[in-house]
């Protein structure tokens, strides 16, 4: 699912993206992109499907071509009526023909192409089957940036929706969390994050005591006690752009060591955060969030990278991770996430979103970063 296409375009804006993503895949050396529905579909075009069936539906983009969208014929009046429609062609096809056929002729016949990493495996064999000589590449492979850079009404929907986030945090902290399952109050997150605005709900962890050094502990009946630390880390999307947070509260007041690893993850935020800017190498807001720990003591249970990027989705490129060397960029959005998780204890993770700024960086989340003590 990729939430409600949001209204804040115009068919201008998709009629660029799709555009700009022609031109992208030509520099990359590929014949076009072929994008099935989804979220890449959703960002450029604004049209998502009633339903994903086997019928096939693709956007063929082409440097130097219109943009084409195929598309069964019994699916053609919502395409229509998508807010892209106007800046592409229509070219349906109806039950008992061969929807492979109608899209080899949009083709070269032994290009290579970037196609949709959620395109349906039939799809992409009956697409060989027509056209041997074409070969494929995942976007996430061949144009793993294509999302990556938003623009100005993007960066505002991802900030309402951080806002919306935080909105759940400070009425969660008002909550009876001892004597309840974690099943009990990922329920009040997730009915909080509606409330504030999000038509979906990714996910909600629970993660209290020793759950907490899970980094994505599937929530359970586990009755949460006085004394437990308990990470929260919820998330979805708000008019189609996602959110994602952590914090980590006490249940009563903290041992002195519970209270020195949450203020270490907090400090390692921190730097991650401070180490934002254009220009500088992805994988440098990991080595900076990931020194603090380290130099700790704590580096070995620091188990995933610092950070995801977030957009129509809430995980897709960049990531903050050792490797990769790929350059910030002005409107990147991701996760400044570290952690520690100590096995059988507990775990600390602080999160937030942070976009790139023209000299250094913004957090779409603003809630304590401090230890929050709750009952």
């Amino acid at each position: 699912m990729t939430g409600a296409v949001p209204t804040s375009f115009t068919a201008d804006d998709y009629e660029a993206r799709m555009e700009r993503a022609a031109r992208q895949a030509a520099d990359a050396g590929l014949a076009g992109l072929l994008v099935a529905p989804g979220p890449d579909l959703v960002w450029l075009t604004g049209y998502t499907p009633t339903a994903v069936t086997e019928r096939l539906t693709l956007l063929v983009l082409a440097a130097g071509r219109d943009p084409v969208l195929v598309v069964p014929t019994l699916e053609a009046p919502d395409a229509e009526r998508a807010l892209g429609a106007s800046a592409l062609t229509l070219r349906d096809w109806t039950d008992g023909k061969d929807p492979y056929a109608t899209t080899a002729a949009l083709l070269d016949a032994d290009g290579r192409f970037g196609i949709s990493d959620n395109a349906w495996a039939m799809h992409l064999l009956g697409l060989q089957k027509a056209l041997p000589g074409t070969s494929y590449a995942s976007l996430t492979e061949a144009l793993p940036m294509l999302r990556a850079v938003k623009d100005a009404a993007e960066l505002e929907l991802l900030a309402a929706a951080g806002a919306a986030a935080d909105a759940a945090f400070e009425e969660i902290r008002g909550v009876a969390f001892a004597g309840r399952r974690e099943t009990d109050v990922a329920a009040d997150l997730a009915a909080l994050l509606r409330r504030f605005g999000h038509s979906q709900v990714d996910f909600t962890i629970v993660a209290s005591g020793p759950n907490g050094a899970n980094p994505h502990h599937e929530i359970g009946d586990r009755v949460i006690e006085r004394g437990d630390m308990v990470v929260l880390d919820f998330g979805g999307l708000k008019d189609g752009y996602g959110s994602d947070t952590s914090r980590t509260v006490h249940v009563g007041e903290p041992t002195d060591e519970e209270r020195r690893v949450h203020d270490l993850v907090r400090e390692a935020q921190e730097a991650g955060f401070r180490a934002v800017r254009p220009g500088v190498a992805c994988q440098e807001v990991d080595r900076a969030a990931r020194g603090v720990i380290a130099d700790a003591g704590y580096g070995e249970y620091f188990i995933h990278r610092t950070g995801h990027g977030i957009g129509v989705t809430t995980h897709e490129p960049p990531y903050m991770i050792e490797g990769e060397e790929r350059p910030l960029v002005p409107g990147m959005c991701f996760s400044v996430e570290p952690g520690v998780y100590l096995p059988g204890r507990f775990g600390v993770r602080i999160e937030d979103i942070v976009t790139v700024t023209e000299d250094g960086g913004r957090r779409l989340n603003n809630t304590v970063r401090e230890m929050v003590i709750v009952d």
